[in-house]
């Protein structure tokens, strides 16, 4: 189980800061936590905040609960900093930590196109491909075109020292019990290219498209659940 690639995953954001946007990015604070086999493992934190016009900052505090801390770090911390550009996400600095809580600290050059910066104690040179993205980032990216009905097939993530490609798809819509009650949502799936394993997030579009569920899946076998707990605006 990758309890931190769940959660920078499935975490995501309402997004838009005009109203040419397909959502409306808007501040927030909301909770989760992470169950495995009925027993809550983990709890996350998760924040969106406007630090001007069309810049904003995406960050995430997992935090494992128990026996659950031999599997996993005490805390896990990304940030992503990005600003909005005719409409599109484009990811400029990445901050967090890896499983060994090894510090990742990434600058992104758009007009040289290259990643550059320091993780898992090794440095980080990388050409950008167009739409390229963080962890975090790609999140917004990825709820913005799903509410414009436009969620892409492919896109690059910048995952600590390698560039990743992930797969997206709209599987269809369900109606769920959450502990914010009843809410209709729109489910997706992500994953790496050639991999077996694959995140289904259920996103609600009552809330601004923010998730409100998600499991990491391996085959058929569910591996953990993420669950919305509360939201602050």
């Amino acid at each position: 189980m990758r309890l931190r690639d769940l959660m920078g995953l499935a975490m995501l954001a309402a997004a838009g800061a005009v109203s040419a946007d397909p959502i409306d990015l808007k501040p927030f604070r909301a909770t989760y936590i992470a169950e495995w086999k009925g027993v809550t493992a983990a709890s996350s934190t998760v924040e969106l905040k406007n630090i001007d016009s069309n810049i904003y900052t995406y960050s995430s505090v997992n935090s494992a609960r128990g026996v659950f801390r031999m599997a996993f770090p005490d805390a896990l911390s990304q940030t992503s900093t990005f600003r909005i550009v005719d409409g599109q996400v484009v990811p400029m600095m990445f901050q967090g930590s890896d499983e060994k809580e090894r510090p990742i600290n990434l600058t992104f050059d758009w007009p040289k196109k290259r990643v550059t910066g320091v993780a898992k104690e090794k440095p980080v040179d990388l050409e950008l491909p167009d739409g390229a993205q963080d962890a975090m980032s790609l999140q917004i990216a990825s709820l913005r075109n799903l509410a414009s009905g436009k969620l892409a097939g492919t896109v690059w993530m910048i995952d600590a020292t390698k560039l990743k490609e992930y797969e997206l798809h709209q599987e269809g819509n369900a109606r769920i019990e959450t502990a914010l009650g009843e809410l209709d949502t729109i489910v997706y799936t992500s994953k790496r290219h050639n991999s077996e394993n694959l995140t289904r997030t259920w996103v609600a579009p009552a809330l601004g498209y923010l998730p409100v569920k998600a499991q990491r899946v391996d085959g058929k076998k569910v591996l953990i659940t993420l669950l919305i707990q509360t939201v602050d605006r």
